[in-house]
């Protein structure tokens, strides 16, 4: 009895001291009049990922983001960690293979987030079998220690048994390779967990109003208002760095308002469906459509997403609708491919994201094609560092550079880089195909909460295991502040079934409000606003065109 009291009660010392490490939401305000030696300007995939590696430098180190954290292109990926077949395909081997090093490094520093993916390639010609297996063979050599796993071919009879809802008429076979698969907003939202672990300081929904100049004409810090209060405040810093995907132009504007353009976004529509039209645990690759381009069709969440298109634009924005010739494309595509062809009806949700391209300088402006995939990283004026570009995949790299320039640039005394092996925050072996694995480590400590608190062990919606403990997590501890924030950002209900997220968003905003101490009138605006932004959500295909 005694023995059981004594471990009972150490484990619920264990519990204390984990909570006490988490932070809370009301602990990400910027602060009147600060300085630090780095501000971040951007809360994506590389603004995270560059803070992370400066405060593990020893630098002191700001971030702002005018939204939620991968509110923009970075929670909109197709997710996949991949060292990019297609580029392989256009000759660019540089590029794949520090994408295939840094696809494995993050499989081993985000383990409970990244995981091995088998993808199948139909071939309806033998050419293709060929041409295939002799491109994937050099894909896997590329990674070298980092591989994933050797390609192979398949007969007809066998790709059946893999993918059964596969069309079959004129089938050759396929080949079988292996990339990685993960959560990207979900894996945002850790990296900034363990950027604040380090030290840093992560302000959500600080938006930078302008930049500030001493009287050389040098960038010395920014202005910035809380969104959420209206708030305003300075910070000063040694350096700036302006990481915010489609919006660098923005903050160039704001230094120089006669600066050309940097970047020209490309939209990424994907379209969410039942897992039913391919029953299989297996992603299918179609290596070329009928523009050139390559379609995915990803088993992701219990369900299964199919993209993306490569469509350019010429404006920006936080909430980029589908074109409808971009959801017809990729339901023309799919049905190609698929036994039972989709139709409008089905889609669950369909959502797009926009690619920061480095502008092109001559050609064709229409076109995608030509434009750099890689990453731009410039020194804009004295004391500002604009960063572009790239992919998920290589977000930490990325990083590395930039903060190595901003060292340099402004002589900060800094550590070497420490993010090649520094595991992400919920990094975890443990693994049963249960719902609570993307939260890895943490899982133990939302178990252990549910238990104590009872009351929110009621599941948000009949059809998704997700249950509102995640919702007062996710406020606690995950720096939620909005319905959309946890519904699209911290469940992805609203990127996997829009009609689903609409139901729960009563349940949501009532937790939060109560968690973060609002009234009844903020809990319907929060319902009535995430319902108008899930509308965007449900394909119609009477939206207007937005070029």
């Amino acid at each position: 009895m005694i023995s059981n009291l004594i471990i009972y009660t150490c484990v619920l010392f264990r519990f204390i001291i984990y909570l006490r490490k988490l932070k809370k939401v009301s602990d990400y305000t910027l602060p009147p009049n600060s300085d630090w030696d780095i501000i971040i300007i951007g809360g994506g995939a590389t603004g995270l990922g560059t803070a992370l590696d400066a405060v593990t430098r020893g630098l002191k180190t700001l971030l702002v983001e005018q939204s939620d954290f991968a509110k923009g292109t970075s929670s909109r990926s197709t997710k996949l960690v991949h060292g990019g077949v297609r580029y392989l395909a256009q000759g660019d081997i540089g590029l794949v293979k520090r994408g295939l090093k840094e696809r494995g490094l993050l499989q081993l520093n985000a383990n409970h987030l990244v995981n091995k993916e088998s993808f199948i390639i139909p071939c309806y010609d033998w050419f293709s079998v060929a041409k295939y297996l002799t491109g994937l063979t050099l894909y896997d050599w590329l990674a070298g220690k980092f591989s994933f796993g050797k390609s192979k071919f398949f007969s007809k009879n066998e790709t059946l048994k893999l993918m059964p809802g596969i069309k079959s008429k004129g089938l050759k076979g396929s080949v079988k390779y292996y990339d990685g698969k993960f959560d990207d907003a979900r894996l945002a939202i850790n990296i900034a967990q363990t950027a604040i672990e380090q030290g840093a300081k992560l302000c959500n929904y600080t938006k930078v109003t302008n930049l500030i100049k001493n009287n050389n004409g040098d960038i010395i810090g920014v202005e910035v208002i809380d969104t959420l209060s209206g708030k305003l405040a300075k910070a000063e810093a040694k350096v700036v760095i302006n990481a915010t995907g489609v919006f660098v132009d923005d903050i160039l504007l704001m230094n120089n308002p006669q600066s050309k353009k940097l970047v020209r976004p490309s939209q990424g529509v994907h379209v969410v469906l039942d897992k039913s039209f391919l029953k299989t645990d297996l992603a299918l690759m179609i290596p070329k459509t009928s523009d050139g381009r390559v379609l995915f069709a990803v088993p992701w969440h219990d369900h299964l997403l199919v993209g993306t298109t490569d469509t350019p634009l010429d404006e920006h924005a936080l909430e980029p609708r589908a074109l409808k010739e971009e959801v017809d494309f990729i339901l023309n595509t799919a049905s190609s491919y698929f036994e039972r062809a989709p139709i409008e009806k089905d889609i669950l949700s369909v959502f797009s994201g926009l690619r920061p391209l480095a502008a092109p300088t001559n050609g064709d402006k229409n076109s995608t094609k030509e434009i750099s995939r890689d990453h731009k990283l410039i020194v804009s004026a004295k004391g500002l560092i604009t960063i572009t570009g790239g992919k998920w995949t290589t977000y930490r790299s990325m990083a590395e550079e930039t903060i190595d320039l901003a060292i340099s640039h402004a002589q900060l005394k800094a550590t070497a880089c420490r993010t090649h092996q520094l595991k992400i925050h919920g990094c975890s072996d443990f693994k049963e195909n249960h719902h609570l694995d993307l939260y890895g480590s943490d899982r133990e400590a939302i178990e252990k909460l549910a238990t104590e608190l009872p009351q929110f062990n009621q599941k948000l919606h009949p059809d998704f295991p997700d249950l509102e403990i995640q919702v007062l997590w996710a406020a606690k501890y995950e720096m939620a502040k909005t319905v959309e924030d946890v519904l699209s950002r911290r469940l992805r209900i609203l990127f996997i079934d829009a009609l689903a997220a609409k139901a729960m968003a009563p349940k949501v905003a009532a937790i939060l409000a109560t968690e973060l101490q609002q009234d009844q009138d903020w809990e319907r605006e929060q319902v009535s606003a995430f319902n108008n932004l899930a509308d965007g959500y449900i394909y119609a295909p009477q939206l207007p065109n937005k070029k």
